[in-house]
């Protein structure tokens, strides 16, 4: 019953050597640009027809963390790695890692020579820098496909799709769309108003609404699929991304997607999987005979560790930071990552940090307000970024005790959208209730919805009644505009705050 299938392509390379722009141009050579409101939806998966009619289904992953933790749970996802080496740069560390990954995944891999229009590229010196980690490209009589492009310019573009249809070819794959599908999970997050939401792309068999199914520790029943260009689709077929809505929680990335008969079976089998897991953390949390608790006791009596707690707001970038971190530290002093996960900062997350004496760590999401009391009382420390590499940065910093002084938010103040109106010449208005604190004109705002950061910005007017006021005091009304910003909506929340340098200790 096999059928051929698209091949499915993951794009990997060094930072900004222009994997993302290679493969936007890619989309918009063959993608109407007639996407949702020119959102493009955080898929992470996209599909492309060539001129020759062949499907090619693209994996955007986050860094190659996303692609090893994927390969560690088992995931076979890939079947042909685009390696991305800019022509101005050669070879960087992260190709090496990426030719390594696709090695040790026993992938073919065909090499983009991007940024071929800049006049510092030197494509040849790529070739030769490709020699020493044993990949022959054809020019150097090699087996490996190379391709000269430029996501800028749109130049070899067909060429690239081409040689990717070629390689497919050879492959041979196939698929059986007739039987229950299985799939693996690329991202997964926690969305306001859709809940838990995986991009899962199938691997066998059709997945259809209504199906049930298993993935990871969670289980769920296809409420809807949408696919790539953000349309509600039926079923999908092996090789299709689609994202799924209907889990009853946020499944890690890599996990493997089941579809099985009834919804008691899948309960049976996520609940005894969950289970598994916690058994497995509580033994690898105690040691298990007395040689190796001394030897434990001895290896960290000088090796100083900084406990985190970690939330973002989807999984990919949450486990690209706990990688982050885990890397950073010497033989003096390390970081531990208690825990991670995805979405609000809660009380849960606040009482493990203050028991193992870790400061708090949101990226891109914020603290529920009995999480922000109870830190306050306990003494924790939150901090929230929304850049990685400051991230990284700052706790570097921290772990080598060399805290240099540091811009500190201060919160002053917060507020609760109650009504939205329409104003002429302003645009939307949103009537507040200011929660605690104080509101301040001058001050800068953050917009949370379900305690995630989608805004952050200030404010264009703060008016109390008809006048146009300095500050509000804590349960008084207001009327708020934001700088160049409208999707407020009545519910979300308003977060204000000041900037003041201050010297940092740990």
């Amino acid at each position: 019953d096999l059928q051929p299938r698209p091949p499915i392509i993951t794009i990997m390379g060094h930072v900004d050597h222009g994997k993302t722009s290679l493969l936007d141009a890619i989309r918009h050579a063959n993608v109407v640009s007639g996407e949702a409101g020119g959102i493009t939806q955080h898929i992470g998966a996209y599909q492309v027809t060539t001129e020759s009619g062949a499907v090619l289904s693209f994996l955007d992953t986050p860094g190659h963390a996303a692609f090893t933790s994927m390969r560690a749970r088992g995931a076979q996802v890939t079947d042909i790695v685009v390696l991305v080496v800019a022509a101005d740069d050669a070879v960087m560390p992260q190709t090496v890692e990426a030719i390594n990954h696709a090695k040790a995944a026993g992938v073919p891999m065909i090499v983009a020579i991007n940024k071929i229009d800049k006049p510092t590229a030197d494509p040849n010196k790529v070739r030769t820098a490709l020699l020493q980690h044993e990949v022959v490209v054809e020019e150097m009589s090699g087996d490996v496909q190379d391709v000269e492009v430029s996501a800028k310019t749109g130049q070899g573009l067909d060429n690239l799709l081409e040689a990717i249809a070629l390689q497919a070819e050879i492959l041979e794959l196939e698929a059986n769309p007739n039987r229950a599908a299985q799939g693996a999970v690329i991202e997964a997050q926690l969305d306001v108003g859709r809940g838990p939401v995986a991009t899962v792309l199938v691997q066998n068999g059709t997945l259809r609404r209504g199906d049930i199914f298993v993935v990871g520790e969670q289980w769920g029943k296809v409420r809807a699929l949408i696919n790539d260009k953000g349309e509600r689709v039926d079923e999908a077929g092996p090789s299709v991304p689609v994202e799924v809505l209907g889990l009853n929680g946020t499944p890690e990335a890599g996990d493997v997607l089941n579809v099985v008969e009834t919804e008691a079976q899948a309960r049976e089998i996520a609940d005894y999987r969950s289970q598994a897991a916690k058994d497995k953390r509580a033994a690898a949390g105690a040691a298990t005979t007395l040689e190796q608790l001394m030897a434990k006791a001895k290896a960290d009596e000088n090796v100083a560790e900084l406990p985190v707690v970690v939330k973002a707001d989807v999984q990919g970038s949450a486990e690209a930071i706990v990688q982050a971190l885990e890397k950073i530290g010497n033989d003096e002093v390390r970081v531990r990552v208690l825990h991670y996960g995805v979405g609000a900062i809660t009380e849960s997350d606040i009482g493990l940090a203050e028991a193992s004496r870790a400061p708090v760590i949101g990226f891109n999401v914020r603290a529920n307000a009995p999480a922000r009391s109870s830190a306050n009382q306990k003494g924790v420390e939150i901090r929230y970024y929304s850049i990685i590499y400051d991230l990284v940065d700052d706790i570097k910093a921290a772990a080598s005790g060399l805290l240099s002084a540091e811009v500190r938010e201060n919160f002053i103040g917060y507020a609760e959208i109650r009504e939205v109106f329409k104003v002429t010449g302003v645009g939307k208005v949103a009537g507040c209730l200011v929660t605690e604190g104080v509101a301040r004109r001058s001050a800068g705002v953050r917009l949370l919805r379900d305690n995630v950061v989608i805004h952050e910005g200030t404010l264009k007017t703060l008016k109390r009644f008809k006048d146009e006021v300095k500050e509000v005091q804590s349960g008084q009304e207001c009327g708020m505009a934001f700088e160049n910003y409208d999707d407020i909506r009545p519910g979300d929340v308003i977060e204000i705050f000041e900037r003041e340098e201050v010297e940092r200790t740990l």
